[in-house]
């Protein structure tokens, strides 16, 4: 499956309320126009992706005065390309690294293209200010797949190389489409849930599941009902608990601010042998984001926060944002979400990422852009917001 590229107006640079840009910043230049572009690169999982990012800065004058032009932030272009694995089996390290090794070269050529249309082939790579990859978590050959490309992509056009967390990336994504400048954060993906705040530089997570990820949990159960991995399990769970009309109780395992998602896949795993796919599927919805929704107030309410935002793949379905809303409404605040674009792993995102920590002068040299499929969110510190 490919996923056409998501080119959305600009976004203004101020919403986020990050750092202002340090002036001492060395370690790059801006293109021929003035711009910070980079080619942000992810592979973690199925999806490999390319995306660039540019940013724009604004002119000198103050916010009041007319005449004044907002620094912004612009995806340029954003297209990936997902190993759909056949229905019943799971996508596995060896074949998934083929598919981005395979996928990867012509993504970044048709990136290019689509983001510089106007330049001649051999001056694009000109624009670029830096390479941004993710350098964990993930699958490890997946990983390393994008990972080599990323390094000689960076020797070859002489610009610094940006290591990026993939969670951190997913964040700064949604902080930016959405201009949710300081949100508690509903992490949800086939490998990651959490529900995280922010603190001095940090990314805090204030729980987690303590066995497995919430979208592996869906995904496991659609093989066990034979539905297809195209386009997702996610979404054909998704479309089929429509149809749903009776719910089925399921255990519900909240600890303290901790989710378990195995014995719940467990139970209804048996209970597939005697009720409807449909009435599973909605059952199954309803328990885990209920769960979910529990834990994100709990740290509303200890953050005093109002506002929500919804990252990582499984952030796409709508009963999950339905559900997160009605919630956040009761407290006053607000739901941010997104759509596959910017929720499913892109390059995107990691270019967003990368870009921060370009501006503010960390970038990644060659003998430590290694991979790793344990990086925590909390490990990163986020110099681009304020402590």
């Amino acid at each position: 499956m490919s996923s056409s590229t998501a080119a959305d107006a600009p976004c203004n640079a101020d919403i986020i309320q990050n750092l202002p840009l340090p002036s001492n910043v060395d370690c790059y230049t801006p293109n021929k126009y003035g711009d910070t572009v980079v080619l942000g690169m992810e592979g973690s999982a199925n999806k490999v992706g390319v995306g660039i990012v540019r940013y724009r800065p604004g002119n000198a004058t103050t916010d009041t005065d007319a005449n004044h032009i907002p620094a912004t932030y612009h995806i340029l272009a954003n297209p990936r390309k997902t190993y759909i694995a056949p229905t019943g089996q799971g996508f596995l390290p060896k074949e998934t690294a083929w598919h981005h090794q395979q996928h990867i070269v012509p993504l970044v050529k048709a990136a290019l293209e689509e983001a510089f249309p106007d330049e001649a082939e051999h001056d694009r790579p000109r624009l670029v200010s830096a390479i941004a990859y993710t350098k964990g978590p993930g699958m490890g050959g997946p990983l390393l797949s994008v990972a080599v490309c990323a390094r000689t992509l960076s020797l070859l056009w002489n610009v610094p190389l940006l290591g990026v967390n993939h969670c951190v990336g997913h964040i700064e994504m949604g902080r930016m489409a959405t201009g949710a400048s300081n949100p508690v954060v509903l992490y949800v993906s086939g490998g990651n849930t959490q529900v995280i705040a922010y603190s001095d530089q940090r990314y805090r997570i204030f729980g987690e599941t303590i066995d497995i990820a919430i979208g592996n949990c869906l995904d496991r159960f659609a093989r066990v009902i034979g539905l297809s991995n195209d386009p997702s399990p996610g979404y054909n769970i998704e479309q089929l608990a429509k149809q749903g009309t009776t719910y089925i109780p399921l255990p519900y395992v909240v600890k303290g601010m901790d989710v378990s998602f195995s014995g719940i896949l467990t139970q209804v795993e048996q209970l597939a042998k005697t009720h409807t796919k449909e009435d599973l599927c909605f059952s199954l919805q309803e328990t885990l984001f209920a769960m979910l929704v529990e834990t994100t107030e709990r740290a509303m309410a200890h953050t005093g926060q109002d506002q929500v935002l919804i990252v990582g793949g499984v952030g796409c379905n709508k009963r999950l944002q339905e559900m997160m809303e009605q919630m956040v409404q009761d407290r006053g605040g607000t739901v941010c979400a997104m759509d596959h674009r910017y929720c499913i792993d892109n390059g995107a995102m990691i270019a967003q990422a990368g870009i921060f920590e370009l501006q503010f002068g960390q970038t990644t040299k060659l003998q430590d852009s290694w991979c790793t499929q344990r990086f925590r969110t909390d490990q990163v510190q986020a110099i681009w917001r304020a402590p």
